[in-house]
């Protein structure tokens, strides 16, 4: 998809996708600019275009940085280990957490990235994320002990609503430009505790 840009040593390669979070966190798509990106990054706009031959491509190919980066940092040894829905999304939830310390402006490009109207990208993002839950359930939960819900819940429901709940939240913390990690979790950690009072059977709770 963009060889000459993995051709390059990883550090420089680092610096471009650094760059390009930041700018498509802090834009809308058609208002991202790639001269912003090119400077940040270091090099020409001529360069960037070289290794990605548009900025569609650009932005498709961080996305999927980005996703493979949260997948790497989440799915470590410990989290195979973890058999209960909700300690598993707390534990994926912390672990975010670290990678947002680390790249800060990761987690602006994938609240932004949800809410994404742009026709040009929408197309090629809603592939990815329709039927997430059902696919992130599958993919990363098989090990859950479902046996804890109430035969009436759907544990892939629950999940979908705690991921609705906390896009929401950071949507609306990144439109008033105050998002508080600490904050957030303790707010997450509330939330979860009031699904499991009503989901769970009570001999789990």
């Amino acid at each position: 998809m963009a060889e000459n840009f993995e051709a390059l040593p990883l550090d420089k390669q680092q610096r471009i996708l650094n760059a390009a979070i930041e700018v498509f966190a802090q834009n809308e798509y058609k208002r991202a600019s790639t001269d912003d990106i090119a400077a940040k990054a270091g090099i020409s706009k001529g360069l960037l275009f070289y290794y990605f031959k548009n900025k569609k491509q650009l932005y498709l190919y961080t996305y999927n940085y980005v996703e493979e980066k949260v997948t790497e940092t989440v799915t470590d040894a410990h989290f195979g280990e973890i058999t209960d829905l909700f300690d598993l999304l707390d534990y994926s939830a912390r672990k975010k957490y670290g990678l947002m310390a680390k790249y800060p402006h990761i987690l602006e490009f994938a609240v932004r990235t949800f809410y994404a109207h742009s026709d040009e990208i929408s197309c090629s993002l809603n592939g990815n994320m329709e039927n997430a839950a059902q696919s992130s359930f599958a993919k990363y939960c098989s090990h859950i002990d479902t046996s804890k819900f109430r035969d009436d819940v759907n544990p892939v429901e629950i999940m979908e609503m705690l991921v609705w709940m906390t896009d929401g939240y950071m949507h609306d913390k990144q439109r008033s430009g105050v998002l508080d990690l600490d904050l957030l979790h303790r707010d997450y950690k509330r939330w979860s505790a009031i699904f499991k009072r009503i989901m769970y059977k009570e001999e789990y709770l």
